[in-house]
């Protein structure tokens, strides 16, 4: 309800007279009639699928068809371990994602939690507290300090009310409320000062407001439309895995079907070249390709919650790892959401402070050089103004419990000294006289007036100013133009003054704060976090920009973004977006990196041009504002410690320290992971190609005693899938992962080198195989068993030697070849079991091998160690190419 007015324009008046309601509330029918009308104050659910369907979503995929068609003819074929191995890789997968599923969902239900509080209203004159949920439009509702608002609201009366909005704004300072309209159009909300939104809490102070929207109308029901409205998207990395898993569909098919037609015409039995065509495919499958991707993920989300980033789904992983772009909030994770005086103003010259965040700890220093306070008197007043007329106090475990400017005030005065006299009397804050006086007593009965305030109402009271040698008449212009230059720099300004008044004198009123005399101006700012600026240059390095988008100051935040070296043209406020076209902000978004007074709408129109310009985009957010952006990114980011559950529902992963540096670390594991998959694929492919094309090849050459038979390849998938292919990805990380540019979201996983390395694998594999095994059948004329053990180990320990090859795609290999450990033990398990099967007797019968002479491994290693060198060989002579090409190109 009333959802189109622009209520901050309204007068209380008016207000009353739209919402047919007054002081007094409204009548208990008039509210059950409303409420029967425009519904309950909560935000609505959508109805979820089943448990049954979001589990058998998981099987849509090219690549499970093929495995699961692959698990039927094994189980046909009699075939039950491999048959056992396909659907565990299948199940393992499908419970992953089914326990990933619906975080929209589950952020909905938070933002519904959020609404159930009770709530205090007048109806027809008559205090009563209901549930929040039974709110209605035009019911004025009572609100007090550490309660959350439960609709959203007009002010209508307020006393030193103060509410913090961070969760829908960003707006890091809690907003002091008004009641006076505000005669501007397309106002943000973080200016609408007569307004109060459901879901912020009032951190100070008491008010009475009355409803004008509900439920889905409220500021915090349009998010959760916005979220519904998101579409989930598609990693890079599962639109790669499933085109990915396409391709091997249609090669598998298409390559079996030529296989049993080759067959049929060379005269072959049906259900034997059936049997042969199953033994291919079951061959060529990568079966354990989609564990070994799910292991390499799992890890990176171990590694990754070692270094502060948990990552809440495993693809996530590795997409930040392919992030271009970056839009960060600005308030606790590119600053530390602690407010620190930086710079101190009086007649006696002009003061750096040193330290940040609520630790009493820092020095002063005037033109670079270190000073003592206490040799600058009015310096000492104003830092003494400061710390007394203060409503903060230091905790004993540290920090402080007040709000954050007189907080930031307090331990600017504590970094010079104690300061303690006892009140008399006090005016606390209010947003009318924009100022908080005290009356204090020195020890010797001097009684004074400290007052701070907005500088522009504290020299209005002024006559007078004090200099430290004397007291002279005020300069209000020169008091004002510093004030200006020190806000212009993104600083929060707070003057300072002080009065003398009679020793009798025991209480403070309005009327008493006249003709005081200026003391100095405190210039504050939540300042970056030291690391940030640092990890900001390695994502310059890395290829990868960084947008700041904040609900806080224009002014401010293009101060925060110089200091930490974002780079930008300028900023823009969320009025400004409003007048774009999505073709202007297009053109602007490739220059300006600062967005600020911004709204959710604002956010997720940013995120969704960038990724219409291919970026890829990861979002950081905190409030319940950012749900809709953190949903529609590649990859939304929340925030551990100070992230509404909102929030951290609606994200893909979760900062545990709120630190923008993390982030960094969290991109190099991704590209660590996505480099590790490469890896699994580039020894994966070209070993199971080879094992398919020994199939293949038998029957095209019409054999019909093939070197391996299709229990050897069952026995090759099983032990080397396990033994070999897991160690990858234990590979040590490469080093200068952040050197590389961000891959081509559209990149597929089969590279160029991949598929070269595919042909030259599989067919070095298959003729070495071949030709041992005519050589040992023709020459020797020795038994077929003893032939097709010697190609099955040949198979094996050519698997064995290109492992070694595929512990880096481009460099070559010689100075990690002992690197990983857990790929040492896999080897020699392999190496065991094959000596295993060879050896003994009773596997002999069962795996249709036979015992080998010394010679035979000899031929066998000469062979099979031919591809570790060829590999090496090859990229050596490409890494070379590519440097003449570089100088040629230079």
């Amino acid at each position: 309800m009333g959802g189109e007015i622009k209520w901050y324009r309204s007068t209380v008046e008016e207000a009353f007279s739209l919402l047919e309601s007054s002081g007094e509330g409204i009548s208990e029918d008039e509210a059950e009639l409303r409420l029967s009308k425009y519904g309950f104050n909560e935000v609505e659910i959508k109805k979820k699928h089943g448990p049954l369907y979001k589990f058998a979503k998981q099987f849509k995929s090219p690549l499970i068809y093929v495995l699961l068609a692959a698990a039927a003819l094994t189980f046909f074929l009699d075939e039950y371990a491999d048959t056992a191995v396909i659907m565990g890789v299948v199940l393992a997968n499908a419970v992953i994602g089914f326990v990933q599923e619906n975080k929209a969902e589950h952020a909905l239900e938070s933002l519904a939690k959020m609404m159930k509080p009770e709530a205090t209203v007048l109806r027809e004159g008559q205090r009563k507290i209901i549930p929040s949920r039974e709110l209605v439009a035009g019911d004025v509702v009572t609100l007090e300090a550490g309660s959350r608002v439960p609709a959203d609201m007009r002010i209508i009366f307020t006393r030193n009310m103060r509410i913090d909005e961070s969760a829908l704004t960003g707006e890091s300072m809690a907003v002091e409320k008004v009641i006076d309209p505000i005669q501007k159009e397309d106002l943000p909300l973080g200016d609408q000062k007569n307004m109060a939104f459901g879901g912020t809490l009032i951190t100070q102070g008491i008010g009475k407001g009355i409803v004008v929207s509900t439920g889905a109308f409220t500021e915090i029901g349009r998010i959760s439309e916005l979220i519904q409205q998101t579409k989930a998207i598609n990693t890079p990395l599962l639109r790669t895995i499933d085109h990915l898993g396409k391709l091997l569909f249609m090669v598998i098919v298409v390559v079996s079907a030529f296989t049993f037609i080759i067959g049929k015409l060379q005269g072959f039995a049906t259900l034997d070249i059936f049997l042969a065509t199953v033994s291919l495919a079951v061959a060529a499958i990568p079966e354990g390709l989609p564990a070994l991707i799910t292991i390499s993920l799992a890890i990176g989300v171990k590694t990754m919650a070692s270094r502060n980033a948990i990552v809440r789904n495993l693809p996530s992983v590795e997409t930040l790892g392919s992030a271009t772009v970056i839009c960060s909030d600005k308030t606790g994770t590119l600053t530390k959401n602690e407010m620190t005086v930086t710079e101190i103003f009086t007649l006696e010259g002009s003061f750096d402070v040193s330290g940040s965040g609520y630790i009493p700890q820092g020095q002063f220093f005037s033109h670079d050089r270190d000073i003592d306070p206490q040799a600058y008197p009015t310096l000492i007043g104003t830092l003494e103004a400061g710390v007394l007329c203060n409503d903060a106090y230091m905790r004993e475990e540290g920090g402080i419990d007040g709000d954050p400017t007189e907080g930031a005030l307090l331990v600017s005065g504590l970094k010079a000294g104690k300061f303690h006299l006892p009140r008399l009397d006090t005016i606390p804050f209010e947003s009318e006289l924009r100022l908080m006086a005290t009356l204090n007593e020195r020890e010797n009965g001097t009684r004074l007036i400290y007052i701070k305030g907005s500088p522009e109402k504290i020299v209005e009271l002024c006559s007078a100013q004090d200099d430290g040698n004397r007291i002279s008449s005020i300069q209000p212009e020169f008091i004002l133009d510093n004030a200006s230059e020190m806000a212009s720099r993104g600083l929060r300004v707070i003057g300072m003054a002080y009065k003398r008044v009679s020793y009798t004198q025991s209480t403070l009123h309005v009327s008493d704060l006249n003709d005081l005399v200026f003391l100095g101006l405190q210039g504050m700012i939540d300042p970056p976090r030291e690391e940030v600026k640092t990890a900001i240059e390695k994502c310059k390095t890395a290829g990868i920009r960084v947008i700041m988008i904040t609900g806080d100051h224009v002014l401010t935040a293009h101060s925060i973004a110089k200091q930490l070296g974002i780079r930008t043209y300028g900023a823009l406020s969320g009025s400004d977006l409003d007048r774009m076209g999505d073709t202007q902000l297009k053109e602007q978004l490739e220059t300006v990196s600062v967005f600020a007074r911004t709204s959710p709408e604002d956010k997720s129109r940013i995120v969704r041009l960038l990724k219409e310009e291919g970026e890829v985009v990861a979002v950081t957010g905190d409030g319940i504002n950012d749900a809709p952006a953190l949903k529609g990114a590649d990859i939304g980011i929340a925030m551990g410690r100070s992230g509404t559950e909102v929030a951290k529902e609606a994200s893909d992963m979760v900062l545990a320290d709120d630190n923008f540096a993390s982030i960094v670390n969290a991109v190099e594991e991704g590209r660590d992971v996505y480099n590790k998959i490469q890896k699994v694929i580039m020894w994966t492919l070209p070993t199971n190609a080879a094992e398919g094309l020994a199939i293949m090849a038998a029957v095209l050459l019409g054999i019909t005693n093939p070197p391996l038979l299709p229990l050897h390849i069952l026995w090759i998938n099983t032990v080397t899938a396990i033994c070999l292919g897991v160690p990858i990805v234990f590979e040590p990380r490469e080093e200068n992962l952040l050197f590389r540019r961000p891959r081509d979201p559209e990149e597929p996983l089969l590279l160029p080198i991949i598929k070269r390395r595919i042909v030259t694998v599989a067919l070095l594999m298959v003729t070495a195989t071949f030709l041992l095994f005519f050589f040992q059948m023709e020459n020797n004329s020795r038994d077929i068993m003893v032939a097709q053990t010697i190609a099955l180990n040949t198979i094996v320990f050519f698997e064995i030697f290109y492992l070694f090859n595929s512990k880096s795609i481009h460099n070559n290999v010689f100075d990690r070849l002992v690197s990983n450990r857990a790929m040492l033990l896999g080897i020699a398990i392999v190496i065991s079991l094959q000596l295993l099967i060879t050896y003994n007797t009773y596997l002999n019968g069962i795996l249709k091998t036979a015992p080998l002479e010394v010679f035979d491994w000899i031929i066998i290693l000469c062979l099979s160690s031919s591809v570790f060198f060829i590999i090496e060989a090859e990229k050596y002579l490409m890494k070379k190419g590519r440097g003449i090409r570089g100088k040629i190109s230079r």
